[in-house]
This record gives structure tokens, C-alpha cells and sequence, in this order.
């Protein structure tokens, strides 16, 4: 189920056009260090991997749809920001790695 919304997230940034090449390129590198940390974090805590994927992906909805609202975009960064709260700690990397998710999406100007 995580993988396959790790896949999803992916498929949508290559398939966008709403997202420049470079930002497409940065953001798929960071993707890669979300597997990576979501994978570690489910061996432990399952359900909190699944709740920070989910958010993740509706994230990235928002933020590659062709008429963006702010506010909905706005409320899925945040709930991804939430859902590693908690975890700078024994997870001091996942959160790292979502935290430049977050703001690289930010900053592409949505």
C-alpha cells in the first residue's frame, strides 16, 4: 500500500504538466530519500508511514493540478508537516526529507 502510493506520487510528477523538468528532477531525488526513510519508519510505525505517505500524495496532488486552490494546498502541506511531528528524534532524517519535500513544493509557487 505505501509503495504503491510512492509509485502514484512519481507517476503524477513525471506526468505533470504543471511542473517544470528541473522542479520534476529535484523533486523525484527527494522522493527517492521518502522511500527511503518511509520504509525504515514502517518497520516500527506502519500506520504513521501509511498517514505520512497519504499526505504526501495528497500534496502532490495539489500542488501538479492544472486550477490549484492555495487553501487545499496549504492543508495538505500541512498535514504532511504534522504528520512527522514527533519523529525529529528517533527519525531526525524522515523528517528532514519531508520537511524539503514540503518546501520545495512551496516554493514552486502554488
Amino acid at each position: 500500500m505505501i509503495q504503491d502510493r510512492l509509485n502514484k506520487i512519481e507517476e503524477r510528477l513525471k506526468k505533470s504538466q504543471t511542473v517544470k523538468e528541473g522542479d520534476k528532477a529535484e523533486l523525484l531525488t527527494i522522493l527517492n530519500d521518502v522511500r527511503t526513510e518511509i520504509a525504515n519508519l514502517s518497520k516500527t510505525h506502519q500506520e504513521q508511514a501509511e498517514s505520512i505517505t497519504r499526505f504526501a500524495e495528497l500534496s502532490t496532488h495539489e500542488a501538479t493540478r492544472n486550477e490549484k486552490s492555495s487553501t487545499l494546498f496549504d492543508l495538505s502541506v500541512k498535514g504532511l508537516t504534522s504528520s512527522v511531528q514527533g519523529f525529529e528524534i528517533s527519525h531526525p532524517r524522515l523528517v528532514s526529507v519531508i520537511n524539503a519535500f514540503c518546501n520545495y513544493l512551496t516554493n514552486m509557487g502554488i
